[in-house]
């Protein structure tokens, strides 16, 4: 069994839970049992409860997304940052088999919880790709409706997989939307 010696490390077995039961679904037995923590020492970590947890999770994915691809879009030159976007994604939502947790807090009763979260985190996405696209030759409006696409393609494809049990689906559509942005309109 994983030792847990701080809040770090219980972060990712709670995300583990948030995205086999939803929010709602995820009690604080189950997350008890996803961590093998006692529901003191996750009071300890998180005094604010479930709602705490949640905030601590998305934060944690949301670091993770502005290290690994919104900061490269901003920063990097755009072609290889669009590259290491595709990569990253694929990675992190593991071929189609890992659901967004952003997606999935914003389309159940926690949207309004954590809406500032969840927006920012979809705003900041299609901002950077569309900089991104921008500083690669495309014209800013063709550019924002590209950014907007490709997010909303990558959160349909990530719900169409699970839905069908087939992560090709994902796959497919992450190589559909590389062509897209590799092809200056």
């Amino acid at each position: 069994m994983r030792t847990i010696n701080e809040r770090a490390d219980v972060i990712p077995l709670i995300a583990e839970a948030f995205r086999e039961f939803g929010y709602e679904g995820a009690s604080l037995s189950r997350i008890t049992e996803r961590t093998g923590l006692g529901k003191g020492s996750l009071y300890h970590f998180f005094p604010g409860g479930k709602e705490d947890m949640a905030n601590a999770v998305l934060e944690n994915v949301d670091v993770w997304f502005e290290r690994e691809i919104f900061q490269p879009l901003r920063d990097n030159k755009p072609d290889l940052a669009i590259t290491r976007m595709w990569d990253a994604a694929d990675a992190y939502f593991r071929s189609g088999a890992r659901i967004c947790l952003f997606g999935s807090f914003a389309l159940d009763n926690t949207r309004d919880r954590f809406k500032s979260a969840i927006a920012g985190y979809f705003r900041r996405w299609i901002e950077a790709l569309r900089d991104a696209l921008v500083r690669d030759g495309w014209n800013p409006a063709e550019a924002k409706d590209c950014a907007e696409d490709v997010v909303l393609a990558i959160q349909g494809a990530l719900v169409l997989a699970r839905a069908t049990g087939n992560n090709a689906v994902f796959a497919r559509a992450l190589a559909r939307l590389r062509r897209r942005t590799a092809a200056n309109p």
